[in-house]
């Protein structure tokens, strides 16, 4: 699995235990949606109309540089270290985040919709959908580990240092992200 903007935000909210459960449903639905897209077919026709993918590249180049942007405000401003990785997050804001760090990145319609779904097709009916309720076994297990279990780090992000650290990271990966999608 690779940290992207996705992963990086369940991430940081699991750290600080805001809104989890939510966040990591919206991650697991979207997944499912998307997966089951894929194998439906829908990738055949991401395949046959690119510019969809071609603007989806942009727009989401573009959000990838916002986010960056955030993160890097957040490392490197005062209220980073005093207030254990900035302000807290509404519920609605933590939704409306994971819903656009998820359904504005080109990334997740390329390894969901338009690689699980070509995979999937190779095999006969029945089959492509075991192997897409294994996917999204896989899924569900991979974001309430992410979630959940990135309490086990609150400890270390008890010292403020650190979020500087984690924001940091997240920023410079955003823009390389950012930089992959613009080149590709």
């Amino acid at each position: 699995m690779a940290i992207g903007a996705q992963n990086a935000f369940v991430l940081r909210q699991g750290i600080r235990g805001e809104h989890v459960l939510p966040v990591v449903a919206v991650c697991i639905g979207s997944d499912v949606v998307l997966m089951t897209l894929g194998v439906a077919g829908f990738g055949a026709i991401v395949d046959s109309a690119p510019m969809v993918m071609t603007v989806a590249k942009y727009a989401g180049a573009a959000f990838l540089l916002g986010y960056a942007a955030l993160a890097a405000k957040r490392a490197w401003s005062a209220s980073a270290l005093s207030a254990g990785g900035g302000a807290p997050l509404a519920l609605g804001a933590a939704v409306a985040t994971c819903l656009a760090v998820t359904w504005l990145n080109p990334h997740a319609y390329l390894d969901t919709v338009v690689l699980l779904g070509s995979f999937a097709n190779t095999y006969a009916t029945p089959d492509r959908w075991f192997l897409t309720a294994g996917a999204i076994a896989g899924s569900l297990i991979w974001f309430l580990s992410l979630g959940f279990g990135a309490r086990l780090l609150a400890p270390v992000f008890a010292k403020p240092q650190a979020w500087r650290v984690l924001d940091s990271l997240i920023a410079l990966v955003m823009t390389g992200l950012a930089v992959g999608l613009l080149v590709s």
